[in-house]
């Protein structure tokens, strides 16, 4: 008897004890503080991938549609941004961007100098806080780059190194806290997947005060100014569009349905554009050009990027085939208004951003409705932040080049200009 009370007494102590450690496990499984390794994985994939998308792909994109005296010299743009973004990232960017919000407006400092981002993982996610923090370095860094299309070949690079630092600081870091740091447009309800405003229409409209204020390139409409190696560009396209799975793709934040969904957005929003902007330019210029497909695709591209995760297939189809008639539009109507964009940085990443934003308001339909689908707020929240997006990118950047212009100077000489920026600031050539 007394040899059966405590087999009984045992016996309930196992199954407290076990009781204990199940729940234990549960709670550890359940909880957001748990690290995905597949999750986690997926985005230090996609950060590489968003670094393809700058180094090599936009380097090789622009390079090749400048002249040969001005490849170094634009590809030196794209590489150092890099470099440089990357610091003041992790000196002041980040915490600008992702610290604890402060008003609506910007993120405190509490993570300057990546204070408190560590292996612990990022709150809403399964990945660590240091994955998140690099992949939205790579998203920070290939923005500035993409404004340098707008002034090639004629920009002092002492003026390129103090405007990128100060436009990272000033412009991307606060849209990036107002839409995905928890600031006063994520609280509006604002839909931007991946960065349809805070990164092309800032850049875009950025690029227009660029083009504007440093000028004409000289004896643009006199000397011809064709692209010096098509090939090249057509490399940096398809590294690209590699890397912009990454891009959209990975701000899932994870290896689920809603990257799926992005994926296969992406693609198809990249084939449409670059097959209406062939049409539409054969329709107007009588023949269809490789470099026409190569810009409809990047079109496409910009353009599906702000609802790559809220858009079906036949509405990424839809918003792809009007990109490229709508960019190409808009880079036809560059030459009318006057100003010269080089590389047409306005009519991809600025027309094709605010363009995106809105179909965002009209066709969402997975994790958030549109006009379309029963929600006209959404498009009216959608424009709200595509006008104050451009207002802040116009009037910032205005700002920035005015005070860059005054201590530094934005513009080489005119010799420097003839000689070519590769000579003239770098002391090199591309080719012997």
């Amino acid at each position: 008897m007394k040899r059966a009370k405590q087999c009984t007494i045992w016996l309930l102590l196992l199954v407290v004890i076990g009781s204990v450690s199940i729940s234990t496990v549960w709670a550890q499984d359940g909880t957001s503080n748990t690290i995905d390794t597949g999750d986690t994985a997926w985005i230090l994939v996609s950060s590489a991938l968003v670094l393809c998308m700058t180094l090599p792909g936009l380097a090789l994109f622009y390079g090749g549609l400048v002249r040969s005296k001005n490849v170094l010299g634009t590809i030196m743009h794209t590489t150092i941004i890099l470099c440089m973004i990357s610091i003041v990232w992790v000196l002041w960017g980040y915490t600008l961007a992702f610290g604890p919000d402060v008003g609506g407006i910007i993120g405190g400092l509490d993570h300057l100098g990546l204070m408190g981002v560590g292996p612990e993982v990022f709150p809403g996610t399964g990945i660590p806080h240091l994955v998140f923090m690099v992949f939205q370095l790579m998203f920070a860094a290939i923005t500035v780059a993409l404004i340098t299309g707008s002034f090639a070949e004629r920009m002092k690079f002492t003026a390129l190194l103090a405007f990128a630092a100060l436009w990272s600081t000033f412009i991307y870091s606060p849209l990036a806290h107002w839409v995905w740091g928890g600031g006063w447009m994520a609280q509006m309800g604002a839909l931007d997947f991946a960065g349809g405003a805070v990164v092309h229409i800032s850049s875009g409209f950025g690029a227009l005060v660029c083009a504007i204020l440093i000028g004409q390139r000289k004896g643009l409409g006199v000397e011809a100014m064709p692209p010096h190696n098509l090939p090249m560009t057509i490399l940096g396209t398809g590294l690209l569009w590699f890397g912009w799975f990454g891009f959209n793709a990975g701000s899932a934040l994870g290896a689920n349905d809603v990257a799926a969904s992005a994926f296969v957005a992406t693609h198809i929003a990249a084939c449409a554009g670059g097959f209406s902007w062939m049409v539409a330019e054969w329709i107007k210029q009588g023949k269809p050009t490789m470099l026409g497909v190569a810009s409809g695709i990047i079109s496409g591209l910009a353009t599906i990027t702000p609802g790559a995760g809220f858009l079906g297939p036949l509405s990424a189809l839809f918003v792809g085939l009007a990109a490229g008639v709508i960019c190409y539009t808009a880079v036809i109507w560059k030459t009318r208004l006057g100003y010269d964009d080089s590389l047409d940085v306005v009519g991809i990443h600025g027309v094709g951003g605010f363009t995106g934003i809105l179909a965002t308001g009209l066709f969402a339909s997975i994790g958030a409705q549109g006009l379309f689908f029963g929600n006209a707020g959404q498009f009216v929240v959608q424009a709200v932040i595509a006008i104050a997006t451009l207002v802040f990118a116009v009037v910032g950047t205005f700002i920035i080049l005015k005070v860059v212009d005054m201590t530094i100077g934005l513009r080489v000489s005119p010799e420097e200009e003839t000689l070519g920026l590769d000579l003239s600031q770098h002391d090199e050539r591309a080719y012997s």
